[in-house]
């Protein structure tokens, strides 16, 4: 049986240096792992070591828990430490993971991607290596959009707030009868819209509750009496009537959406959007974030995202920080939406926003994410996604939200000088002039863009039909909004 390898004093036996990526890997004996011989130690990188525990984690095993306390807390099969040759070293003495953030970091120069373990590892990183992802995130956001910043110059149009879904952090939905319920007429709706146009707004942001009508008889009474058979249907009308009737473009947020009604609505929509907030099905238990929320199962999500992806619709998601998802969750959520991109192309922007507390919520004493969480979360967002947008709503980071800007954010997403965020209506948007005062003090330009990006406009306009024209009309030959260049 070969010695143990001796590595920063501890005694390790499980790690084999072929599958730490050692070269020139030794042999081994019946069923024991391979084992570097200890006066051949000096050689083994203890970076690989950690890295290998790390991405070991993400495969089901997990390394001595002393060892590295941040891993997966789920159940793994446990590491043999043993005494070595130069003494035994316990690891709670936790050397071996000494700068190991700034090892992912540095792979991630070296051009090796970041893995599942290395993104958790950063998320957790303490507070004197902040600056290091930081800069590594906004080192990738310069290589991918140099000096540019963008934002969409919106009216927010809560089309119903009555909703099916009861999620334990909304302050937006409503059941019929209660205080501000509400559906808007077309009427409504397009008064909205003209004034936003006299404001330079281009987008039409469409939020509402999903199909509220399979629940409340009085939806299905409002929309009878409007002519619609469902809710979607008269957003369908209304997204449609808008393009007719106005510079604007219709951006729909309405849930969960078949096939079909993906097909439909991108006919007289050029995006449109849906948060996949998490993965984690743990938050649809009784208590959590997603009880009583059935559109909120995470594969529904994601089957909707994926069917907008087989269509290339243009589309918007993100994740929701802060309602009760672990440090895992939030990778695996960005990892899902990155493997969507991947396989389809249609991930325009990806959104990290923030839980913030609402004194009417179920959720009305639960923490908020702390700054650094913000910070690191987008950070890690753009080291897993070099070439997708990232956006973060300024409004629920103010007064800090310039520094995302050092964490690779390079959208500020939808911002309204005539509507407020009906979503989260105690936090104003910033003055469009001080957004473009604080974005340019970092040193970038302000640029308004339409609802969809400038890189999906191609297939958007090769179309024809009312939709390429208005898409064509609105925009400038950058692919951004013809109308305003910057606040």
């Amino acid at each position: 049986m070969g010695k143990p390898a001796i590595v920063n004093g501890f005694a390790l036996k499980s790690f084999t240096t072929k599958q730490l990526g050692l070269d020139n890997p030794t042999t081994h004996v019946g069923a024991d792992p391979l084992i570097r011989p200890a006066e051949q130690s000096s050689a083994i990188s203890h970076k690989k070591i950690c890295r290998a525990a790390l991405d070991w984690a993400d495969e089901g095993v997990r390394p001595y828990a002393g060892l590295h306390g941040g891993v997966s807390n789920r159940s793994h099969v446990s590491f043999p430490i043993t005494p070595g040759a130069a003494g035994l070293r316990f690891p709670e003495d936790m050397r071996v993971q000494e700068n190991l953030s700034t090892t992912y970091l540095d792979e991630l120069r070296d051009g090796l991607p970041l893995s599942r373990a290395g993104a958790c590892e950063l998320l957790r990183c303490p507070d004197d290596e902040l600056p290091a992802l930081l800069s590594a995130a906004l080192e990738l956001k310069q290589r991918f959009k140099p000096g540019v910043v963008t934002y969409s110059r919106k009216v927010f149009i809560p089309l119903t707030n009555l909703c099916r879904d009861y999620c334990g952090y909304c302050t937006f939905r409503r059941d019929p009868g209660e205080p501000g319920a509400h559906t808007m007429t077309p009427e409504q709706v397009m008064e909205v819209v003209h004034a936003g146009e006299k404001m330079g707004c281009t987008e039409a942001l469409f939020s509402l509750g999903d199909k509220p009508e399979l629940i409340f008889t009085e939806m299905r009474d409002t929309l009878r009496h409007l002519g619609y058979k469902s809710t979607l249907h008269y957003l369908e009308a209304m997204c449609e009537r808008v393009l007719r009737e106005s510079t604007l473009l219709p951006h729909p947020n309405p849930g969960l959406l078949s096939a079909e009604w993906i097909t439909r609505l991108a006919e007289v929509s050029p995006s449109m959007g849906l948060m996949l907030e998490t993965t984690n099905v743990a938050l649809l238990a009784p208590g959590a974030a997603h009880d009583n929320a059935p559109d909120k199962v995470p594969a529904k999500r994601l089957r909707t995202i994926e069917e907008a992806g087989k269509q290339s619709v243009p589309f918007t998601t993100g994740l929701l920080i802060g309602i009760g998802e672990t440090i895992e969750d939030r990778v695996d959520t960005l990892l899902a939406i990155r493997e969507m991109h991947q396989r389809y192309g249609h991930i325009q922007e990806v959104i990290v926003q923030n839980f913030r507390v609402k004194p009417e919520i179920p959720m009305r004493n639960w923490p908020e994410p702390r700054r650094g969480e913000m910070l690191r979360t987008v950070a890690v967002a753009r080291l897993l996604m070099l070439e997708m947008n990232i956006q973060a709503p300024p409004n629920l980071s103010a007064p800090y939200y310039d520094e995302l800007l050092d964490a690779g954010v390079n959208d500020w997403g939808g911002v309204s000088p005539l509507t407020p965020d009906f979503i989260n209506p105690e936090k104003p948007w910033p003055h469009l002039e001080q957004l473009k005062t604080r974005t340019e003090s970092r040193g970038y330009i302000l640029r308004q863009r339409l609802p969809v990006y400038p890189e999906f406009l191609t297939k958007l306009t090769s179309r024809p039909g009312l939709l390429s024209e208005k898409v064509q009309a609105a925009a400038d030959r950058e692919g951004y909004a013809a109308r305003l260049k910057a606040a």
